[in-house]
């Protein structure tokens, strides 16, 4: 992941950004104008990647020049995160940073904010229809993709398992589609079974004890979200006896999404092969980036941006910009470049 802390400063009060044009006949009708408080919604806190998140935000806010209001937390329910996008609205907010938990469910939040001409930057999963600013997420699909190459790299028969994240979440629907479609093109000779966790580490506990019960015979696994999944997944492996270090025949290959501490630590311990670099920082900077920006009336346009990204149309009217998201291995866990070595 690209240095963010040292760049805040600079890149936060640049006003013309690569891929963004002023329009101000587009402005938010009532959000227009670049003060005013701004809300900003977490999915959960149970998992080390939203604690990480949510510390990030007001560091960013401040980097910024964003009056971001103490976060929310939807607690891992969509009913809720609506409900939190109405409080905010009802508070008067100019601008919102929501993070959602569904896709579709979403929607409805997204619309009252449309109503009250809030400008909404989501973080992290993209709407399946709405008005955003700005998706700030990663390609999930090269999470899947880039999963699937490091497993492949050292099985290249047998049984992997995929602990998938809530599918109702194009997040989940991505990684498990991409990882499947690979492995079914590149490495035809591995059987991909999936275990529904729905970001949920005792769904994951419970689903790989009956799967490694019944598949004793297991060569990888690869966990969409390493921050719920990791110790779970860990845990069971040392119930079954299972549990052998990276290089030892016997072990079980594990791959994870997210890049906190916890996975370089597993990584640098011979207990994790690698893990896909989630940039909680970024979420956090470029969420309230593209805000600020949206608040003040500009809009945006696919191309490339200042800060090593690309902004894509990933549906009718629906732009993403799509932040690195590296590969970490024993190669370059200690890079302090990583998020994940700064916090």
């Amino acid at each position: 992941m690209i240095t963010v802390a040292a760049t805040a400063a600079v890149c936060g009060l640049v006003l013309a950004a690569c891929g963004s044009t002023k329009d101000n006949a587009s402005a938010p009708a009532a959000g227009g104008g670049a003060g005013g408080k701004v809300g900003a919604t977490l999915p959960l806190l149970t998992s080390p990647f939203w604690q990480a998140y949510n510390n990030y935000v007001p560091q960013m806010a401040k980097s910024e020049g964003v009056d971001v209001l103490p976060t929310v937390n939807a607690d891992s329910d969509p009913a809720k995160l609506i409900t939190d996008i109405g409080t905010f609205l009802n508070q008067g907010v100019k601008g919102l940073v929501v993070t959602p938990l569904d896709s579709a469910a979403i929607v409805a939040g997204l619309k009252q904010a449309e109503n009250k001409g809030v400008p909404v930057v989501a973080v992290d999963v993209a709407p399946e229809s709405g008005k955003v600013a700005m998706v700030v997420r990663a390609d999930n699909k090269a999470y899947g993709t880039k999963a699937c190459d490091a497993i492949g790299e050292k099985v290249k028969t047998g049984k992997v398992v995929q602990i998938q994240g809530d599918l109702a979440s194009v997040n989940g629907r991505d990684r498990s589609e991409a990882f499947k479609s690979c492995m079914a093109s590149k490495y035809p000779g591995i059987q991909v079974l999936d275990i529904p966790a729905e970001w949920k580490a005792d769904k994951a506990s419970s689903g790989l004890d009956s799967m490694l019960t019944a598949n004793p015979d297991i060569k990888g696994v690869y966990m969409q979200a390493g921050g719920v999944y990791l110790a779970p997944t860990q845990q069971a492996l040392k119930r079954k006896n299972l549990a052998f270090p990276v290089g030892d025949p016997k072990h079980v290959v594990l791959v994870s999404n997210d890049g906190i501490p916890q996975e370089l630590a597993a990584i640098r311990a011979g207990e994790l092969d690698a893990t896909v670099s989630q940039p909680a920082d970024a979420y956090a900077k470029y969420g309230l980036y593209w805000l600020k920006k949206a608040m003040a009336g500009e809009t945006f346009k696919p191309g490339p941006t200042d800060h090593d990204s690309t902004i894509v149309e990933i549906s009718p009217g629906i732009l993403e910009d799509q932040l690195p998201a590296p590969v970490i291995t024993k190669d370059n866990v200690d890079d302090k470049a990583l998020w994940g070595n700064n916090l």
